[in-house]
């Protein structure tokens, strides 16, 4: 039996709870993973029980309340670190709000649980783009997992595939459309928007986040990038090393002119010499050229050449399952979790 605190109960959140419901036995029968979530908080409220909160009721308190602090039928006040510090648990996955300033609460929930002993699986990028290095010392300092596979492309395993598929082989740069927002916008104005319409209708879908700038000025694609490049190459970079320039100065006469040359203006984040992020001309037979919300990233390897893998790059189901992947892997790499 796995016992899980969860940070954060918003779409992925809850996704994942859902993914949990429906799969229990399969993942039982199929890979020996029982798995009980035992405390939950979000900003509002928590809830919590040794025995195992009854997701059902709380999906429902969530979707009655808009938060989860009635769960106990009376409110309790969310105090994630008194969770975190005071449960017994194995495991705490974080899904938090990504915060590119000082990556709280998400660090602090990290750091404190991997002293504790507790494995992570995070799909928060915040600290991560902030702090990479140091949370890779303090996990193996503490003999505990950090899985963090849902922070890039979402539930297409970029990380695992570089990592896994291509043993072996030395990847010697990459560069990618990571972020499907401004892919999205980017592929609209292709079709005769302006920029301002463009992100009317990405907000109007939901795709874009509550604070735009993450988004449109690249941060998202630029922390996705230092994730890549420690995890892959084996740098050792945070936010502040990455060169980055957003898509609110792309005008549709950038756009135009790229077509004229038999090409779209993508949001690239590349790993070369250099650390960049920036809108950049593709080529429209480049496999890396994809549109809509689409990810795709290009691994150039020493001898076996290119590699690009495509996938949705966000969505709550498809993240909460890059948890579940994660988590499985914790199982298979520790053992009796």
């Amino acid at each position: 039996m796995v016992r899980i605190i969860l940070c954060g109960f918003g779409v992925v959140g809850q996704s994942f709870a859902k993914l949990l419901l429906s799969r229990s036995e399969d993942l039982y029968a199929k890979h020996g993973l029982k798995a009980r979530i035992v405390g939950v908080f979000d900003s509002k409220g928590s809830a919590a029980s040794s025995a195992g909160i009854d997701l059902n009721r709380l999906l429902e308190t969530k979707k009655l309340y808009g938060n989860i602090a009635k769960y106990h039928n009376k409110e309790k006040k969310a105090n994630g670190l008194d969770m975190i510090n005071g449960m017994e648990a194995e495991v705490l996955i974080e899904t938090t709000p990504s915060n590119y300033k000082d990556a709280e609460p998400g660090m602090s929930h990290i750091v404190s649980a991997m002293k504790r002993g507790l494995h992570v699986v995070t799909v928060n990028k915040g600290p991560l783009a902030l702090a990479f290095p140091s949370l890779i010392e303090l996990a193996a300092y503490n003999q505990v997992q950090l899985k963090f596979s849902g922070t890039v492309g979402g539930g297409t395993p970029i990380l695992d595939y570089a990592k896994n598929s291509l043993r072996g082989e030395r990847i010697v740069s990459f560069q990618g459309i990571l972020n499907g927002t401004t892919n999205y916008i980017l592929t609209n104005m292709a079709g005769g928007m302006n920029f301002k319409e463009a992100l009317s209708d990405a907000k109007k879908k939901g795709y874009v986040e509550a604070d735009e700038s993450l988004d449109i000025e690249g941060f998202d694609a630029a922390a996705k990038l230092v994730i890549l490049a420690n995890w892959i190459m084996d740098m050792k970079v945070t936010i502040m090393d990455i060169k980055r320039k957003g898509i609110r100065d792309v005008t549709t006469t950038d756009i135009t002119n790229a077509r004229s040359r038999r090409s779209a203006v993508k949001l690239i984040a590349s790993c070369n010499r250099d650390l960049e992020v920036s809108p950049r001309e593709i080529p429209l037979d480049d496999p890396l050229c994809v549109n809509g919300t689409l990810n795709a990233i290009t691994f150039n390897s020493e001898h076996s050449g290119q590699q690009t893998i495509i996938g949705r790059g966000a969505g709550g189901m498809e993240t909460a399952s890059s948890i579940l992947r994660d988590l499985l892997d914790i199982k298979q790499e520790v053992g009796k979790i």
